[in-house]
């Protein structure tokens, strides 16, 4: 006679669930952290010339960007050779930046309407017509904080 009494027909213990939940949540989070979302899709080819003097942004959210560059090949046909001016997701003619400029300020509180700064990224094989055109409707609807996008290195960079 034996005082311990063996176990029959016992199959394999229930994994706890308890913990799913975390392990989710961290996924969740890890994700939400490392994803950047693109805010504008690209129409334009833009190589970004260099220059010695370069100065970071800091105020990012207080910057609209102005592409100006050739259309990708995918948009060729639609638009041609020549380079174009991109704002935000549509390919505009200088004639629309000042509309531009007035959707941009409005999106803003009125503080930072005044700090608004409208950066030109544009390739660096594009003609300076382009870029004064740009700049004249920019002066137009009395945007006068503008600069310019580059990369750091040597002015020799943008002959190759």
């Amino acid at each position: 006679m034996s005082k311990f009494k063996r176990k029959t027909g016992g199959g394999t213990p229930v994994i706890s669930t308890a913990s799913l939940p975390d392990i989710v949540f961290m996924l969740l989070f890890f994700f939400m952290v490392a994803t950047v979302m693109r805010e504008v899709t690209y129409k334009v080819k833009i190589v970004v010339p260099s220059a010695t003097d370069v100065r970071k942004i800091t105020h990012r959210s207080l910057v609209s960007y102005i592409y100006v560059g050739k259309p990708l090949p995918r948009y060729k046909n639609l638009y041609g050779k020549e380079a174009v001016i991109q704002l935000n997701d549509v390919i505009a003619k200088p004639s629309d930046i000042p509309s531009f400029v007035a959707s941009e300020r409005s999106k803003k509180n009125e503080d930072d309407a005044a700090l608004l700064t409208f950066s030109i990224k544009s390739d660096r094989d594009v003609t300076m017509g382009v870029i004064s055109d740009v700049k004249d409707a920019l002066r137009e609807a009395q945007a006068y904080r503008v600069m310019y996008s580059a990369r750091k290195g040597p002015i020799g960079d943008n002959l190759k």
